[in-house]
């Protein structure tokens, strides 16, 4: 694994790997036989691109190809000598699976900035799965059987190959790519009966043109659609050398641990005495967060409009603030004033009201749901401008009274400011420098804060001559591929405002110098939010792929000079540009649309609608973003009405854990069914995707699917269940909406296959296993299965969730007849992921390290002797079902490991 805090390298492949891509490039060549002198099994012919291996006749993916589409060998595209070179041991992998892979492109007949190719029809009655652009943002999952399905702004098309099933090319990937100052994605012709595929390469300037795109996109072919995946990314950054793959990268800290995020329970108003209090809560209940995201909100920034030397005033929620843009690099007034000492000398409880920022939210949320309905009034009786003064009037009424529920939280908040009042200029005595130092006196255990900002500064960017910076506000200009995605507030008011950019050779200068204040700090990390406005104002600066280089370039240098290499979180993030340009240092990154505890537009389903489509967009998206980065689910709130649907889907999905409560908003008996008495999760050590049986389906709306996703833990593995029907992207309103007749009970099944155990080596072997011991998590039923067992039914209501733990079952050495199994702490979520290590000695036993306290279940067909835990005897509960129980406890001595053994 890479240095987290390496600059980029060259690396030149080895002499071995450039004769194997010669030899896969030269099909004349003769030698011993190896994959890398196979012929490459994609063909271009008579208006026909096709794929087809060893005796297998070839078939079809695509007709009526036209004369200027091109396709190009893997091998033959291959440059032994670029900057960014992958390491040999990956440009070897790629050039051993060379024959699988080849470029998909096009000529244009004149230069353009904008160049759109029909590459073909999709033949046949073809099954697909995609993941497509349905925000600037943001993407989600669609799958169809043909070309008139896909959607606009399609980041990769998967298509089921079940002709070559068996033979190696079962599935085949088509991958949308960066070339030269384009990037490209796939849209349907438009024409709803044609099922023509459109690739469509893009520079964002119309100084930026060009001809050639014969590698805008990559095909790939595999049996395994998981690997499938891998190879083809693989292979793009073999080939691009401007990202590195997640196995290149080492991951924060905070991805094994418990966090708490300030955005749900403050919005725009979070301040350091509530950051406290949610700490304290946390902790003072046995649940101890050891990262922290201050999120938007903590920044000082201000309106075109405002005093350029103030804060914006009486910011409250999301949407208020995307107009304003940052005027200095530390932190906004409520941070600033901060004294040091003043927490640890009175606790917020003395003084502080809890229920004060609910209320301050709940009267910004009064006020802009009228705001909406006089806009809709306005939409729909232009001329009655008489009828809008009650509108008016009562959001003036709502906004005095916000204004003197704000007045009173500042009053309150002047317990924390320094002696005079003002901000001394003191880093050491007071603002951010020493709350952070005052909070990890207080909580030791507080590892990592990371704070909040947007790729550009703040979400109007840099204000001009406020800082030292050459900032100019840049009018936005959406990409004409966006015109179909949904209508969206941060879109609408980032196109009011446009950006202050900050010119593209001080992007670096930028990061610098807002990190290196928070460094200083003792912030340890950074989420950073609003990645795609570049696109936005990329006309002037050589087109988006130009503009991202250099800010992300800029980025990268910055996280791996002052956040130990790794502390970000990407976040809305999600188009192929900036995984193929700006993943060098990142390895973290949101999986899906934000956390919606409800709808935010009023619809009748209230806080159910969105759960489902939020599951299945990590779900899916982690299919090519875990390529890049480890997912990210998002936090949740752990008192929602879902709030243990979601529970189960972080438990599993093998990133971190944090929630967003508000203050006294919590379910402790939930949160300690995902979270370590230190802080620390029982992480999987993969990360969760969908199963095959999911693939090409629609478990969102189709009245049939429940979305399943797998994981692995060191010692089994885990099936998540999840009834996510109810709400999905509607093709034709171009939105996400509800589909409250799929509101309703859904079936599934559920086999040992459904695991995919062969995707790391370290648990390839399970796959071999004869048994497997089977435990429900919500019944709490433990079964046998084979490989050739009838596969376990079920059925789960609208929004519930049921988890399924396998474990291998093996045989005792030196005890006649005893089958064992090791389970987990069934007062954990994810059970599995509480066993540090099994052994099995010669002389019938079974050695186990266990993290945690509560019931360990372990299955064994045979009642044992004896138990022991840390070395004492220990009573045990066994039934005739094989289920085998016995109490740990938390070992702080041992970091909560328990030893335990069964004699037999």
């Amino acid at each position: 694994m890479a240095p987290p805090n390496e600059s980029k390298p060259t690396t030149t492949p080895s002499p071995k790997l450039a004769a194997s891509v010669a030899a896969a490039a030269d099909t004349s060549k003769r030698g011993p036989p190896s994959s890398s002198s196979t012929p490459c099994i994609f063909s271009l012919h008579d208006g026909d691109l096709t794929v087809g291996v060893d005796n297998k006749a070839a078939v079809a993916l695509l007709t009526g190809v036209p004369a200027n589409v091109t396709l190009t060998p893997f091998a033959e595209a291959f440059v032994p000598d670029t900057p960014g070179g992958a390491p040999p041991e990956l440009a070897e992998k790629a050039a051993a699976n060379s024959h699988r892979g080849a470029f998909l492109g096009f000529t244009s007949p004149a230069a353009t900035d904008r160049a759109s190719c029909t590459v073909g029809h999709l033949a046949g009655d073809r099954s697909f799965q995609s993941v497509f652009r349905f925000k600037t943002w943001w993407s989600t999952a669609w799958s169809g059987r043909r070309g008139r399905d896909l959607q606009m702004e399609t980041q990769w098309v998967l298509l089921n190959v079940p002709e070559l099933a068996g033979a190696g090319a079962g599935y085949v990937l088509v991958l949308p790519l960066v070339q030269g100052s384009f990037r490209s994605a796939i849209f349907p012709t438009g024409d709803g009966d044609d099922d023509g595929v459109v690739i469509c390469a893009e520079s964002g300037s119309t100084a930026a043109t060009a001809t050639d795109f014969r590698r805008i996109a990559y095909l790939h072919a595999g049996d395994d659609p998981y690997k499938l995946m891998h190879d083809a990314y693989l292979a793009a950054r073999v080939h691009l050398g401007t990202f590195r793959l997640i196995e290149e990268k080492s991951l924060p800290a905070m991805a094994d641990k418990f966090g708490w995020c300030t955005w749900d329970a403050f919005y725009l108003t979070v301040d350091p005495a509530g950051i406290w209090q949610g700490v304290s809560e946390l902790a003072g209940a046995g649940i101890p967060p050891r990262f922290l995201i201050i999120d938007d909100g903590w920044q000082s920034v201000n309106g075109d409009a405002d005093d350029p030397h103030d804060d914006a005033p009486g910011l409250v929620l999301g949407g208020d603030q995307m107009t304003s843009r940052l005027y200095r690099f530390d932190e906004c007034k409520r941070f600033r004033s901060y004294n040091s000492g003043a927490l640890l000398r009175r606790s917020p409880e003395t003084f502080y009201d809890k229920s004060l920022p609910k209320a301050i939210i709940s009267k910004a949320a009064e006020i802009e749901s009228i705001g909406k309905a006089k806009k809709k009034k306005a939409a729909t009786h232009g001329d009655a401008a008489m009828d809008l003064s009650s509108f008016d009037a009562k959001i003036s009424k709502l906004r005095r009274e916000l204004d003197e529920l704000l007045v009173k939280r500042d009053a309150m908040l002047s317990n924390l400011c320094s002696h005079d009042g003002v901000f001394s200029g003191d880093g050491e005595a007071t603002g951010l420098k020493a709350f952070l130092k005052d909070m990890r006196r207080r909580f030791p255990e507080l590892d990592d804060v990371y704070t909040w900002q947007a790729l550009c500064g703040g979400w109007g960017g840099v204000r001009p001559g406020a800082t030292h910076l050459d900032a100019r506000v840049v009018p936005a200009r959406p990409s004409p591929g966006l015109a179909g995605t949904m209508d969206d507030l941060a879109v609408d008011r980032i196109m009011e405002g446009g950006i202050g950019l900050v010119r593209p050779e001080q992007a670096g200068e930028l990061y610098e110098s807002m990190h290196t204040y928070l460094a200083g700090a003792g912030v340890t990390g950074v989420k950073v939010d609003v990645i795609h406005t570049l696109e936005y104002v990329c006309e002037n600066h050589g087109g988006r792929v130009e503009l991202a280089k250099a800010y992300y370039d800029g980025l990268s240098k910055s996280i791996a000079k002052n956040f130990n290499g790794n502390g970000i979180i990407a976040s809305m993030q999600q188009c192929n540009d900036f995984f193929f340009l700006g993943t060098w240092q990142v390895a973290m990154g949101r999986a899906g649309d934000d956390f919606w505890f409800e709808d935010p537009n009023g619809d009748p389903m209230g806080v159910y609608w969105l759960q489902g489509a939020h599951m299945v967009n990590c779900a899916y998206n982690s299919l090519w973003m875990g390529q890049f980065i480890r997912p990210d689910w998002d936090m949740f709130q752990s008192d929602h009405a879902c709030a243990a649907f979601h529970a189960a889907s972080r438990a599993i999905c093998g990133g971190p854990v944090y929630v967003s409560d508000s203050l006294g908003g919590h379910d402790f008996d939930l949160l300690r069914r995902l979270v370590f008495p230190d802080g620390t999760v029982p992480r999987c050590v993969h990360y969760a995707l969908p199963t095959r049986d999911c693939l090409f389906k629609n478990p969102l709306f189709d009245q049939q699917t429940v979305l399943k996703i797998w994981n692995l833990n060191k010692f089994g593995g885990v099936i998540g269940a999840f009834n996510c029907q109810g709400a999905g992207w509607d093709p034709t309103e171009h939105r996400v909406r509800g589909y409250s007749h799929c509101y309703k009970p859904v079936s599934g099944a559920v086999r040992p296959a459904d695991v995919e155990w062969r995707q790391r080596e370290d648990t390839a072997a399970m796959a071999k296993a004869g048994t497997y011991a089977v435990y429900r998590c919500q019944t709490e039923e433990l079964v046998l299965m084979t490989q050739h067992s009838e596969p376990i039914q079920f059925t789960l209501q609208p929004s519930s969730f049921e988890l399924f733990t396998f474990a291998p079952v093996t045989n005792i050495a030196g005890a006649t007849q005893v089958r064992f199994a090791p389970i987990g702490l069934v007062n954990l979520l994810n059970c599995g992921g509480a066993i540090v290590d099994v052994e099995y000695p010669s002389g019938g036993e079974v050695r186990m390290k266990v993290k945690g306290s509560g019931k360990l279940l372990v299955y064994s067909d045979v009642k044992p002797r004896r138990s022991m835990v840390d070395d004492c005897e220990a009573e045990f509960e066994w039934g005739n079902g094989g289920k085998l129980m016995v109490d740990v406890t938390w070992k702080q001595e041992k970091d909560g490991v328990s030893d335990v053994e069964f004699c037999y």
